[in-house]
């Protein structure tokens, strides 16, 4: 900035001095946070003109409606149908995107406000203000999510598994979105249900209860009985989703992009297109169907772990049947244990630990969004894992190479873990290995240590420590950005991220150091990817 002193640039009483002026708005321009939120606005403007132009679909279909007169009544009925399809589309579509795009754009201008915001209060207002921020862009969030559903109810799901990392209010706040949206009408679901099976309902089922179960972003849950007495859970898609998530996924593309600047530098383009893939992968049961399956498969040696049995004759693309199973909310459970049983806390969360590691060191195959919603404990500790929509298979070339970086990891080998993540895919900016160095450090040094200095009564870290470790990681992606990461990364990271989340929140004593040995001593190649 220009030295602005009055003793460098003098002035006299008829000449304003601009100078400081000048400097403030220089200073203002080149601003990262005024930067950022501009960007913000330009994105979601340009997301509104991207839908705004499919109105252009409207006009060209109507001219094409108007050509088809000249072939027949036939032409003219076909091409009338698109028409209608296309403008009964157009409104919702432009409505949903100025809605969800406006929400975005107000909790990012917020946060990126609030550093000129703060300068201005007095320093014991500063927390109690700030809290009030994080509540009030959690909420915004939140109801957006409720009422559009779609992709966005996807990503809120997954933040507010996430207490060792995002503000406490986010996690309240979005903790409604783990099992619960807006439902559809029962009467809805009835047509879904009659359409994919070409059956009345009273031929389909005994009984169907017309209150969901849980309602979420792409499916609700309905608790129904067969005609042979069985008590079956029947996940139903909602109607029409194709369409609302493929418009997500347009706005959710151009919001990364108009932001990218402002987040920590990563492979964002990556991040995205696995975060599309994954969701359009939920809207087929059919897929999650045989993912339950296998799952299921790979965890039979592990006790205490199941899924649900699957009706297959009562399943397709958009339904999916499974036997009723008893049990509660996984955080419901912990959350008591924590206060009254923390030997069985520790019992319940090695046995989720040691699931995980099953599925992606020797299974190949792994459930990939590990919220509380998806996950039961019933009344005899069994852990029972729901909603195989977001799922990831890994090549046993990746397999491998994950399993090689956890050993070279717990003997600090850097060389072969440098190696091995250059790899598989993994590259920074500069071709040094130090920020993968740094991210497999904040993962897995917490592994290593537990097993060089086993002591069971050593905490997990506190948050502060975490917090410690985050700052750092994101400084060295500030010097060295990672450029490109393998897909199959973004949901590990997912995963192991969501489950780290349960560990720093209920700071359970277990056994890391024989859990992680056991798979490190064990052959690999004795159970092969499904």
């Amino acid at each position: 900035m220009k030295n602005t002193s009055l003793t460098q640039r003098p002035t006299t009483p008829t000449e304003p001095n601009w100078q400081p002026l000048n400097d403030f708005a220089e200073q203002k321009q080149n601003d990262s946070g005024l930067k950022a939120w501009l960007a913000v606005v330009e994105g979601c403007i340009r997301a509104i003109e991207k839908t705004a132009w499919q109105g252009r679909e409207i006009a060209d279909q109507t001219v094409k409606t108007w050509k088809a007169m000249g072939r027949g009544a036939n032409a003219v009925n076909e091409e009338m149908q698109i028409l209608a399809d296309e403008m009964r589309r157009w409104p919702a579509r432009l409505k949903r995107l100025s809605k969800t795009g406006w929400m975005l754009t107000k909790v990012v201008a917020s946060y990126r406000l609030w550093g000129t915001r703060s300068a201005f209060l007095p320093s014991n207002m500063r927390e109690s203000a700030l809290e009030s921020l994080h509540q009030r862009n959690a909420r915004r969030f939140r109801d957006t999510s409720l009422e559009q559903g779609g992709a966005f109810l996807k990503i809120g799901q997954l933040l507010s598994s996430r207490p060792d990392l995002l503000p406490q209010a986010w996690v309240d706040e979005l903790a409604i979105l783990q099992d619960q949206a807006n439902p559809v009408p029962f009467e809805g679901i009835a047509r879904v249900l009659e359409q994919e099976f070409g059956q009345p309902l009273d031929t389909l089922f005994a009984h169907v209860d017309p209150e969901p179960l849980a309602a979420a972003s792409i499916g609700q849950v309905h608790r129904a009985r067969l005609h042979d007495g069985r008590d079956v859970a029947v996940k139903v898609q909602r109607p029409g989703l194709e369409e609302v998530v493929e418009l997500d996924m347009t706005l959710l593309k151009i919001f990364m992009g108009a932001v990218k600047s402002a987040l920590p530098p990563m492979d964002i383009d990556t991040i995205v297109s696995e975060i599309q893939r994954t969701v359009r992968e939920e809207l087929d049961y059919e897929r999650e169907a045989r993912v339950m399956t296998q799952i299921g498969e790979q965890l039979a040696g592990i006790p205490g772990i199941t899924t649900p049995a699957l009706v297959a004759e009562h399943s397709s693309r958009h339904v999916l049947t499974t036997e009723f199973v008893h049990g509660r909310k996984l955080t419901t459970v912990l959350d008591e244990l924590h206060h009254t049983d923390p030997e069985r806390l520790g019992g319940v969360l090695h046995r989720l630990l040691d699931a995980w590691f099953s599925q992606v060191l020797h299974g190949g195959l792994f459930h990939a969004d590990p919220h509380p919603g998806n996950i039961m404990l019933t009344d005899d500790d069994t852990l029972v894992l729901l909603d195989f929509g977001c799922a990831q298979r890994l090549s046993d070339t990746a397999r491998r190479g994950y399993f090689r970086v956890l050993q070279a990891c717990v003997v600090d080998d850097k060389q072969v873990i440098a190696d091995t993540l250059a790899t598989m895919g993994f590259t920074t900016r500069s071709g040094n290995p130090d920020t993968l160095l740094a991210f497999v450090s904040a993962v897995l040094d917490q592994v290593r240590n537990a097993i060089i200095y086993p002591d069971p009564d050593k905490g997990w870290p506190s948050p502060e420590e975490m917090m410690q470790q985050v700052s750092h990681l994101l400084g060295r992606l500030q010097q060295d950005p990672v450029d490109t990461l393998p897909g199959d990364f973004i949901m590990l990271a997912r995963v192991f991220g969501t489950l780290g989340g349960f560990f720093l929140h209920y700071q359970p004593k277990v056994d890391i150091a024989a859990l992680v040995l056991g798979y490190l001593t064990r052959p690999l190649d004795n159970q092969q990817a499904a």
